[in-house]
């Protein structure tokens, strides 16, 4: 894989620096910044990039909160369309998608808490081993992350019928292991932001005369975060390398998935419990990523779902 880190590192600082400026980023801010249409390919009017670099805006995504429809809109939608066969109805989606004019949604079976198909203009439905391209009808659902926006999707009648361009299970699977490794970048973000939270906040909290993040266990708690975030990084880096190669990434995206989003939820616990009092007041924000992260946890896959995968290998 070519090296990129510099690209990536440039990447990050400028998703950076939006993201923080306002934590509700609108689609078309999106669709300006050139993120809608990152993978889309450059005939099309995308940037043609991969993955990997979809995966940097992931994690940004997470380490601020930020609630769009990036996850479903583009991350998940521009996957599924370029697995599909080259026909003028999926070229014409991608086209729009990476114009801004349309956001699509990815629906997989069963049909419950799709991500941002609320305010979704279409939605791809994926039905045994064909996707339908269609308008169905929608019920957004209340869930404890009031940074995402999720929906059940009603059954599908009509449509236009798209095919994969390869073994539809494989194609399942992939867009499948996408999802999940997205996820996982971005409960990589929360981790951290709620690290560098926490660093910060013990630096100058004092207790008996001195910053508590001079006590021993105050040290020991950021070290042991420190240490899960140095881990799920190297999981998810393998299981993003995976995906953006179009390798079999099942094992790496389990593991990344599973580690990932569990750690996340126990950071941002770790960092409300080490704010004290006021980690639990509105005021902190810290609810804002533990909500995120528990959601995180749930979506495309609970840990111990993926755990279960990973240990049928052993069998």
């Amino acid at each position: 894989m070519a090296d990129y880190s510099e690209f990536h590192d440039e990447l990050r600082s400028v998703a950076g620096d939006l993201l923080a400026k306002n934590r509700e980023v609108d689609w078309q801010a999106l669709v300006d910044a050139g993120w809608v249409g990152l993978e889309v390919p450059e005939q099309f009017g995308g940037a043609g990039a991969t993955f990997a670099e979809t995966a940097v805006l992931c994690e940004e995504m997470g380490r601020a909160a930020s609630a769009n429809s990036f996850l479903g809109s583009a991350v998940l939608a521009v996957g599924a369309l370029n697995m599909l066969e080259p026909s003028d109805t999926r070229d014409h989606l991608l086209a729009e998608v990476a114009s801004g004019e349309v956001r699509i949604a990815v629906a997989f079976e069963p049909l419950d808490f799709v991500p941002d198909a609320d305010g979704a203009e279409r939605t791809l439905v994926i039905v045994d081993d064909r996707v339908v391209v269609a308008d169905p009808s929608l019920t957004p659902q209340p869930v404890v992350d009031e940074t995402r926006r999720l929906a059940i999707v009603g059954t599908v009648d009509g449509g236009e019928v798209l095919r994969f361009q390869d073994d539809p299970s494989g194609a399942m699977k992939r867009l499948r292991n996408r999802a999940a490794v997205a996820v996982a970048c971005d409960s990589l973000g929360i981790s951290q932001a709620m690290l560098d939270a926490t660093v910060g906040y013990v630096k100058v909290r004092e207790q008996f005369g001195r910053p508590i993040g001079s006590f021993q266990a105050v040290k020991h708690a950021c070290a042991d975060m420190l240490v899960a975030i140095s881990v799920a990084r190297q999981l998810v880096t393998a299981a993003v390398q995976a995906v953006a190669e179009d390798q079999d990434a099942s094992v790496a995206a389990a593991m990344a998935k599973s580690y990932a989003c569990a750690s996340a939820v126990d950071i941002a616990g770790k960092a409300m419990q080490l704010h004290g009092g006021i980690g639990y007041t509105w005021e902190s924000g810290i609810h804002v990523y533990l909500k995120r992260a528990a959601l995180n946890r749930s979506l495309f896959g609970s840990p111990a779902a993926h755990r279960r995968e990973l240990a049928k290998r052993y069998k």
